[in-house]
């Protein structure tokens, strides 16, 4: 998947980004290598947290209620 970041210049140096797919999912980076770097683990964990909340409570077993990868 590729997702677009919003990169802005901190005014005490460096710099922080958002992902608008992603509402609530920034970062920061001193550099923008680091930026990039962190923008990519902040994408996982935002998407690991909404994959998260799709599954049923825990200890719920409806047989109806699937949750697949796939790749787009």
């Amino acid at each position: 998947m590729k997702f677009k970041i919003v990169v802005h210049e901190a005014e005490e140096g460096g710099y922080w980004a958002e992902v608008p797919a992603l509402p609530g999912c920034m970062t920061q980076g001193e550099t923008m290598e680091e930026l990039v770097a962190n923008a990519r683990e902040a994408i996982e964990g935002c998407l690991e947290v909404l994959n998260e909340r799709e599954l049923p409570p825990s200890g719920r077993h409806d047989k109806t209620v699937r949750v697949l990868d796939i790749a787009v």
